[in-house]
């Protein structure tokens, strides 16, 4: 899935996606908190310099990790394995900035706001809440931990040594992998940057970051969500979304088991899918329902191949063979991480098909001028209602009626 910061998933041909969404679905955004006042215990003068003393200990560690200085990094304190894990991973910028100081004698307890850039690809700073226990030693402060802050999200070095592979439009990065799998999850994300700039006209960067968790358990770390809710979801795109183009970055969030059982081509269509949630993110608002963006994401990922409408919708097919035609197209709920994998699986199919067929009726510009149209509207009662008699000079009721009549063509 994909639209305003939703995730993905998938699971048909073996692959299906639930889209990048922070609104509906898995995705999850990466908003940037505002700054929380300080605090401190009461007590001598000592106290009222520990958050100074603080800070400039926040600036080495953030220093050494930048200038990728390990004995540095290890003389704040602290794991030299949480330095390991994060070694390897391409930083643009890393800082921390204290937002409060809980102090207990020699020990004291930091949350702070982590800032980092991934070189080349994060056009802004992403933030993650981060709690740092402290010691003191003679006279000088030491990291004793690092950790997500409560109900923060895991980063990707929480979970382990982190490995990295740069494709030619792609960095994915990994734990628990080995590095020839992370080179074909870059060559597939090298192949979908190509085919979503050929599908769609609108600005991005035209490149992707993959992370490869090393279980669904640690994808759900990384989303803030219970492991039950991705289960057979093979990749969930996050993002933060609405229209401004300036969120920071997206992540494509690969599920290694359910991508893993996958097919090439299957794994092919889910990177397409979810590189088009990149790309489209500017484009998509509120107003853009989940049958729109899922389905035009599907319509890309599927274009160029070879798979007709019987083989790329079978759950779809049966429920239209069995005389249960879908009376109007899903509504978002019907996206959701309910369980029923059957009905996921029309929805995805039913969006595709709504897509496929203005591609087909109206062409592939229309198709494109449609998606933008709908994101453009502020409602999202009448959004699609204006861009379909503005861009494709029809009606809800017109265009549900022949969508339905496609099925019964493509289907039976």
């Amino acid at each position: 899935m994909a639209g305003r910061g939703r995730g993905h998933g998938c699971g048909r041909t073996g692959a299906r996606r639930h889209g990048g969404r922070a609104v509906a679905g898995a995705a999850v955004c990466l908003a940037v908190l505002a700054p929380a006042g300080l605090t401190g215990c009461a007590g001598g003068d000592d106290t009222h310099r520990a958050p100074g003393d603080v800070r400039r200990l926040l600036d080495r560690r953030a220093t050494a990790v930048l200038e990728r200085d390990p004995r540095a990094y290890r003389a704040t304190g602290g794991s030299a394995t949480d330095y390991d894990n994060l070694r390897d991973v391409p930083l643009k910028s890393w800082s921390y900035r204290l937002e409060d100081f809980e102090r207990d004698g020699t020990r004291a307890t930091v949350t702070a706001a982590l800032g980092y850039r991934v070189a080349g690809y994060d056009r802004a700073p992403l933030t993650a809440d981060r709690t740092l226990t402290l010691q003191r030693r003679a006279g000088r402060w030491y990291v004793t931990s690092e950790r997500p802050a409560e109900k923060a999200v895991e980063q990707l070095w929480d979970q382990g040594r982190v490995g990295a592979v740069r494709g030619t439009h792609s960095l994915v990065l990994g734990v628990g992998r080995e590095r020839a799998e992370l080179r074909r999850y870059a060559e597939l994300a090298d192949r979908a940057v190509p085919a979503v700039r050929d599908a769609w006209r609108g600005p991005w960067p035209g490149k992707v970051v993959v992370l490869v968790p090393k279980s669904l358990d640690n994808m759900a770390g990384l989303l803030g969500a219970p492991a039950s809710g991705y289960q057979g979801i093979a990749a969930v795109t996050t993002g933060e979304a609405g229209g401004s183009g300036r969120a920071p970055a997206d992540r494509i969030v690969l599920n290694p088991e359910a991508y893993g059982v996958l097919g090439e081509l299957g794994r092919q269509v889910v990177l397409t899918h979810e590189t088009t949630h990149v790309a489209t993110r500017a484009a998509t608002s509120r107003a853009t329902p989940l049958w729109l963006s899922e389905g035009f994401a599907d319509w890309v990922g599927y274009r160029g191949t070879d798979r007709d409408a019987e083989e790329a919708a079978p759950e779809l097919r049966r429920a239209v063979v069995d005389g249960r035609l879908p009376a109007t197209l899903p509504t978002d709920d019907a996206f959701g991480f309910s369980g029923d994998a059957g009905g996921l699986a029309r929805a995805y199919e039913g969006s595709w098909l709504a897509c496929r067929m203005i591609a087909e009726d109206w062409g592939e510009e229309k198709l494109r001028a449609f998606y933008e149209a709908v994101g453009r509207h502020k409602q999202r009662a009448t959004a699609v209602e204006g861009a379909l008699r503005d861009v494709l000079g029809t009606t809800v009721e017109d265009f549900t009626a022949r969508w339905r009549e496609y099925l019964r063509g493509e289907l039976l």
